[in-house]
This record gives C-alpha cells, structure tokens and sequence, in this order.
C-alpha cells in the first residue's frame, strides 16, 4: 500500500510540475510549436535516464522513493498523451510539416535525452 501512496505523491508533483515548466516555457518562446510538450518530455527523459542508472547502482533508496521519482513523478511529468494530441491538432490543422518535425523532435529528442541522462549518471559516478 505505501508503494501506491509513493506513487500518488510523486504523481502530483510530477503534473504540477510539467504544468509549471510546460507553462513557463511557452511564455518563455512562444506557443506556434508545441514547445512546452516538447520541453517536458526531454527533459524527463533525461532526468530518467539519469535516475534509472544512479538509483539502481549508487544510491540505496526504500523502493517507495524510487517509485515516487520514476513512476509517479517522471511518469506524470512527461505527457506521452498531450503530444499525441498534439500531433493530430497539428495535421487537423494541415501543418504536416511542423507535425513531422514535431514528431521527429520529440521522439528522438526524448531517446537522446534518456541516452544523455545515462551516460551523464556513468560520467559521474566514475
């Protein structure tokens, strides 16, 4: 049972989060572009790739915490929902050229971002 409160926790703070960060960021560059998804999903996947190695070969958490930070928090502050939906109000719109940027972005964006969270975490812990 403490396992699914540590994932309700760290679940809301993730989406308060990406709320704030999504927010921030089309204030920031502009909302032509799905930028705030965008920035959510790459950064998350970055922090995941970080975390997914730190925790499971340096750190010695309780698994409630390691829980909360990767299931409930990085899982509610990416949004692999929101840019989906972003995708088809981008071809509703006929915009096939920002959505297949978009998608090509935030695809290997995310990848590379997981990818650069991993190595960092090996830069570090060396």
């Amino acid at each position: 049972m403490t396992v699914y409160l540590a994932i309700a926790l760290g679940g809301s703070l993730g989406a308060v989060s990406r709320y704030w960060v999504s927010s921030k960021t089309y204030l920031w560059v502009g909302t032509e572009f799905p930028y705030g998804t965008l920035m959510v999903n790459v950064s998350g996947s970055l922090v995941m790739g970080f975390l997914a190695i730190v925790l499971s070969e340096k750190i010695e958490l309780p698994e409630e915490v390691k829980f909360a930070l990767l299931v409930g928090f990085l899982g509610s502050y990416t949004t692999f929902s929101t840019f989906a939906l972003d995708a088809l109000q981008a071809i509703q719109n006929g915009a096939l050229l920002k959505v297949a940027v978009y998608i090509l972005i935030s695809v290997f964006g995310s990848l590379l971002g997981v990818w650069m969270g991993y190595l960092g975490a090996r830069l570090l812990m060396r």
